[in-house]
């Protein structure tokens, strides 16, 4: 492999390797966290903290777009590029209509000694 190969393939390893480690879920994220995405300032952050506050979690970023003032779909693919996310949920939440999976709590039942 050449020189400039290696060099492309390996700075493309470390912008993904950058960009998958910068990633900030909105739903979770607070002032701060906000901040370090280019493109969200002081003002848009406490934007989006106090939407977020009022009327819940941000379903996706259609939703996300729709909430935010000032904020429309151009913007927000253009945050997702920087690094922010909608996707994380806490682990307690479920689905209302869930049904668990019976092999999933299944244990080996022991037989009584006779």
């Amino acid at each position: 492999m050449s020189k400039r190969a290696l060099l492309a393939v390996l700075g493309a390893l470390a912008f993904s390797l950058g960009s998958a480690a910068h990633a900030v879920d909105v739903n979770n994220a607070d002032e701060a966290a906000l901040r370090t995405i280019k493109g969200i300032g002081p003002a848009t952050a406490g934007t989006i903290i106090e939407e977020r506050s009022r009327n819940g979690p941000y379903k996706d970023a259609d939703d996300f777009a729709q909430r935010v003032k000032g904020v429309g779909p151009k913007s927000v693919v253009r945050l997702q590029e920087q690094g922010l996310s909608f996707g994380s949920r806490p682990a307690t939440a479920a689905k209302k209509d869930a049904r668990p999976d019976p092999k999933a709590g299944a244990k080996a039942v022991a037989k009584p000694a006779r």
